[in-house]
């Protein structure tokens, strides 16, 4: 019997972005990261090309969190304090770029200035030499007054700022602009809504090629499935020749996974549902590798034994894929 050919001929394919600048690109990290560039669906190589495999950035907050549970804390808690320790400990753990995120600077965490802001985001470029995304706080009259001195301190390095969303988007986009970085479009789990987002981007004259798609996250059996649905709408559009969503993906595992009650209980419930420091991570990988197929191009991520889960999955995926290509 003849397997007849399922090969798409997709008109399309996910715009490439590169994030970091070497020395020779006028920045000072060590090294770039590319993501982007499928011509088909995720692992499946007889379909199209996938010539970046999902980056992980791992997860540094600028402030010493208080809701994180214990298999977090064993990893992170003797540095969690100092930024900059903190992000050469993900460096350590192989992480491709560093999430920082400006909790500190949010009006009911502290309101810190700007400058306190910039002077943390200097400390953790010179700390390291990954790549850096840095977010704000996501209260947008505090986000316009930090994020464009953050934009400005670090120009040169080629960061990915966020998040320019369908009602607050004119200041992050015009410092992204104006000082040489890259663009997270946030828009809550809606295709329309994230070219909505898109449009209002370009509209400033901001480029459609260094924009990042954010369309929310879910945990592991908390939206999962809807996220998944739309991930996959998203791609397969892109793909099929909208450039509105012809973006890269970036999803914010780490932070949702470790916040569902599953990952972040105690030991209280090892009896059935098995010891924290396993769990935990095992939540965090399960909902990185399982959304990663709905296709994902930059994963945050928070547990070195849940990154490194991904990395093996990739791999076993990727050579699977090729396996079946070769076939």
């Amino acid at each position: 019997m003849t397997i007849p050919d399922v090969k798409e001929d997709w008109s399309g394919r996910v715009n490439t972005l590169t994030l970091g600048a070497t020395e020779a690109e006028g920045g000072t990290r060590g090294r770039t990261v590319t993501i982007g560039g499928a011509s088909g669906i995720p692992f499946l190589s007889f379909d199209g090309e996938t010539p970046n495999p999902p980056a992980i950035a791992m997860e540094v907050i600028d402030k010493q969190p208080v809701t994180w549970s214990k298999p977090l804390e064993d990893v992170y808690g003797d540095v969690w304090s100092d930024p900059p320790a903190w992000a050469r400990r993900v460096k350590e753990f192989g992480a491709d770029l560093v999430n920082l995120r400006l909790v500190s600077t949010h009006p009911d965490e502290g309101d810190r200035s700007p400058e306190e802001a910039v002077e943390t985001v200097r400390a953790v470029l010179e700390a390291v030499d990954l790549p850096l995304i840095v977010w704000g706080c996501q209260v947008p009259d505090k986000d316009q007054q930090v994020m464009p001195k953050i934009a400005e301190a670090a120009q040169g390095e080629n960061c990915l700022l966020g998040a320019a969303t369908e009602t607050d988007y004119r200041t992050l986009t015009a410092a992204a602009r104006a000082y040489g970085h890259k663009l997270i479009a946030l828009a809550p789990c809606d295709i329309n809504k994230t070219k909505q987002v898109n449009i209002l981007i370009t509209d400033m004259g901001y480029p459609l090629d260094d924009v990042v798609i954010y369309p929310t996250t879910a945990a592991l059996g908390y939206g999962m499935e809807y996220i998944y649905s739309i991930l996959e709408r998203g791609r397969l559009a892109a793909l099929s020749g909208d450039r509105f969503l012809a973006q890269p993906v970036i999803l914010d595992v780490g932070y949702e996974a470790w916040r569902a009650k599953e990952a972040k209980a105690s030991d209280e419930f090892a009896e059935t549902w098995g010891a924290a420091q396993e769990r935990g991570p095992a939540w965090e990988a399960v909902t990185a590798t399982t959304l990663m197929q709905g296709s994902v191009d930059l994963l945050v991520m928070c547990h070195p034994k849940a990154a490194q889960a991904v990395r093996n999955a990739v791999n076993e995926l990727a050579g699977e894929a090729l396996m079946v290509s070769a076939g």
